[in-house]
């Protein structure tokens, strides 16, 4: 039973620092919901929800699950956690971040972005394409997007964006009236078993989809699918919106897009090839919700990107540092890509790279051996768990065998401890390297830390 958001309610937010959950503690404020929310973490992240009316706490209190009617929670989360075991106790409804962002969802025309990569920038690029033809849509994104202010709003416009994640198979639970679909990867195979599967389950997931589905001709497994549910389609190479005279730049795109028998010249200030594709997407779906093209082409000017997604974090001694949220082979691949285009061939790409997941690296680490040939060197440290058990045998040297195998020439390094990955980096650097720090772990601090090293502050 779907939880009913169309009356106030008391809900309480567990892990709310988080981005996935702290959007779901901001957006159901701004509804109108009496909200509370807390993590063990005490971040800017969690405190800035205070301005938006969600009473904060540090910690984990039984008695969160007091005078509230519904605790959310992360699916990463135990379900015997004692908050959620208390609010059981008290016949409170429990409810995974899937189950109350479908309820969050059944309030509005919701739009799913969903795929294996580009899910948050290609939201993020829609929301923005909105905001600037005056539709005041709401959305939940699923990471920092400081063009829009945050990730999270609640707008009077009729539609809402929102990521549909497949990783715990949140995309098949929430109540869509249309999708974009950029691409069908290998990844999560705890959840879906083999490739096949996770194909099935975006199948399942397009045919529930009462209103326009827009997926990306370019990917094989999405193209198969266009033709069963007859898509709109775009790309770069294929598909019924296309770009062309793509021109890549070290801080930005320029391109055409071909839609509906015109051309309209675009600038993404955004580099590389994936996000030219991303952008695709976004117009596409935005032509279908009524943003005449012209508009929707024209409002790509005013996305500044998303953070941790080929963020500049400075530079210093001659060493440029770029953070990113990469941590599958396509994604590497493509912002490694990107970074060769702004150092040209005269200066080194230095690739930092965090494995993600115990799990994901026994089963996957194979695929990593080909992402890293846009590297002058590839260093590889030890796997960031996100709350997965350790598996013997199954570390980031793995991921460090697979490239040396496939790339005998390629100069790859093994740090094994996160401690001294700083030092161990810095050690390495010269002037005029573009170092590149990728993963979904705590790899996110390292260009400052790298920096502070080579200042000498720590």
């Amino acid at each position: 039973m779907t939880f009913d958001l169309t009356a106030p309610r008391s809900v309480h937010v567990l892990g709310a620092s988080g981005p996935g959950m702290g959007a779901i503690a901001r957006i159901l404020a701004r509804m109108g919901h009496r909200v509370s929310g807390c993590d063990v973490r005490d971040t800017e992240a969690l405190r800035s929800l205070a301005a938006d009316g969600v009473t904060v706490s540090i910690g984990n209190d039984i008695n969160h699950a007091a005078n509230v009617e519904a605790m959310t929670y992360s699916s990463v989360i135990s379900p015997t956690h004692p908050e959620i075991a208390a609010a059981r106790e008290r016949g409170v409804m429990t409810l995974v971040r899937a189950d109350m962002l479908a309820a969050i969802c059944a309030t509005r025309k919701s739009i799913g972005v969903a795929g294996t990569h580009g899910k948050t920038t290609t939201s993020a690029i829609l929301a923005t394409i909105l905001v600037a033809s005056g539709r005041d849509p709401s959305y939940v994104i699923g990471g920092d997007v400081p063009g829009l202010g945050n990730n999270a709003h609640w707008g009077a416009g009729a539609f809402l964006v929102v990521e549909a994640d497949e990783s715990d198979s949140t995309h098949l639970r929430l109540p869509l009236w249309g999708t974009i679909v950029t691409n069908i990867d290998i990844d999560h195979l705890d959840n879906f078993g083999s490739f096949d599967g996770i194909v099935a389950s975006f199948a399942e997931f397009v045919q529930n989809v009462s209103g326009p589905v827009v997926l990306c001709a370019d990917d094989p497994a999405c193209a198969a699918l266009a033709g069963q549910v007859g898509a709109i389609t775009y790309g770069l190479d294929a598909g019924d919106v296309r770009a062309g005279d793509v021109r890549l730049f070290e801080s930005h795109s320029e391109f055409v897009v071909q839609i509906e028998g015109e051309v309209y010249a675009a600038t993404l200030h955004q580099p590389g090839r994936h996000n030219v594709c991303n952008a695709l997407a976004a117009v596409t779906m935005a032509t279908r919700l009524g943003v005449s093209a012209a508009e929707a082409v024209a409002a790509l000017r005013h996305f500044s990107g998303v953070a941790r997604r080929f963020d500049v974090k400075g530079e210093h001694d001659g060493i440029r540092y770029i953070d990113d949220y990469a941590h599958l082979p396509a994604e590497i691949a493509a912002a490694l890509a990107t970074a060769r285009v702004g150092a040209g061939r005269a200066n080194r790409v230095v690739a930092v790279f965090q494995p993600n997941r115990f799990h994901r690296i026994a089963q996957m680490a194979d695929a990593y051996a080909d992402c890293f040939v846009d590297a002058d060197l590839a260093i590889i440290t030890d796997i960031y768990s996100s709350g997965t058990e350790p598996i013997a045998g199954v570390t980031g040297q793995l991921v460090v065998d697979a490239v040396r195998r496939a790339h005998p020439e390629l100069s790859v390094e093994w740090c094994a401890d996160r401690a001294t990955l700083a030092s161990f980096v810095n050690d390495r650097l010269i002037a005029g390297d573009v170092c590149v720090s990728m993963g979904c772990g705590d790899i996110a601090t390292l260009p400052d830390e790298v920096m502070a090293t080579r200042k000498g502050i720590v």
